[in-house]
């Protein structure tokens, strides 16, 4: 029944969408270009995607060749406006994900506003040096027109199966891919066949420019949030503990390595409360021998808190991720995506809009 309810919703939001997308093709609401490359990575799905290690993979390698800032709207943050992050910033002042960029980057310019337009204006008058900005999170936010637009997508989700909010997870129109340069499905099985590819290809890539990338997300060894004497091996008892926006994948990948002898769950972006703590906790008292293995994202909003008591200190660690390139593509990427901004290749030919 709340299906059924949720259908007229989906249509009223599908003709804001619409609309919106209508006064930026009319001219109504304007797209500002920038004298400064801008890489945005962006989705048309809410939800866990895979955006954030994609940003991190882009900022390791064109840091070497680029100064290098993100801009992120710092989604759940408490605060307004432009923000610069420093490492030792509370999440709920800049966001949790910028935070954690932050941190694994400590010599790259991490700034938040939901206003992109006055964030990079602002980069550009208080870091003359940077000279290309990753946009986070920025497809659907047509008020800047970016250099390169990398769309991530789940290979789990397909999007061309999906609704709009709120029946599905649809937040943009799927016509919106056009203005994609690059796609990355991500999630993907590290066998994934030939057919499978061929049909995301056939949905995906509608225009001679656009190109396609397979990847999948792979689990690094675990570190400890904490000092702590523990230590956790492949196949030690383990709690699963995560606040992310598509969770079955890290529980599946856990899974894999470690006896799950439970799973906490939260939605994306949560604030851990004291009841929180008190339900982790007593999962913990109840499994003595289990480590809590949770999500590097989740641990940036832990690090710093005064709830967090020792039975915790002592046995949490964190999954730190990186992005792999199906068959080795992620030459090609890198590659293209480099000559893309230097103008050499095939973003030249590519229409406005």
């Amino acid at each position: 029944m709340r299906d059924l309810l949720y259908i007229p919703l989906s249509w009223l939001y599908s003709m804001a969408v619409n609309f919106r997308h209508r006064l930026f093709d009319w001219g109504v609401l304007k797209s500002e270009e920038f004298d400064i490359p801008i890489v945005c990575i962006g989705n048309i799905t809410v939800g866990g995607t895979g955006k954030t290690p994609m940003a991190e993979m882009l900022i390791t390698s064109l840091s070497r060749r680029y100064c290098v800032a993100l801009l992120s709207r710092g989604y759940g943050r408490r605060t307004k406006g432009y923000r610069e992050v420093t490492v030792d910033a509370h999440y709920r002042d800049v966001g949790d994900e910028p935070l954690q960029i932050k941190r694994k980057f400590p010599h790259t310019t991490v700034v938040v506003c939901e206003k992109r337009v006055e964030g990079i204006r602002r980069i550009r008058e208080e870091h003359p040096e940077v000279n290309l900005i990753v946009m986070d999170d920025g497809f659907q936010h047509r008020y800047v027109e970016p250099r390169i637009n990398v769309v991530i997508v789940d290979s789990t989700r397909p999007y061309y199966e999906d609704d709009y909010l709120p029946a599905g997870t649809l937040r943009d129109k799927p016509e919106s891919l056009d203005r994609a340069h690059y796609f990355i499905v991500t999630k993907c099985p590290v066998d994934m066949s030939p057919l499978d590819q061929r049909v995301w290809r056939m949905n995906l890539h509608k225009i001679a420019y656009q190109r396609v990338y397979f990847t999948r997300v792979i689990p690094t060894p675990p570190v400890a949030q904490f000092p702590t004497q523990n230590v956790l091996n492949e196949g030690d008892e383990v709690i699963v503990m995560s606040g992310i926006g598509n969770p079955k994948a890290f529980i599946s990948d856990v899974k894999r390595k470690y006896n799950v002898v439970g799973t906490i769950t939260f939605p994306d972006h949560h604030v851990y409360s004291v009841s929180d703590i008190e339900r982790i906790v007593a999962k913990l008292e109840k499994h003595p021998k289990a480590m809590l293995l949770t999500t590097e994202k989740d641990t940036v909003k832990l690090r710093r808190s005064r709830r967090v008591p020792d039975i915790m200190r002592e046995r949490l660690f964190y999954q730190p991720v990186q992005v792999e390139f199906l068959e080795g593509s992620d030459v090609d990427f890198l590659g293209t995506l480099k000559s893309d901004l230097e103008g050499k290749v095939h973003l030249d030919s590519v229409p406005k809009r």
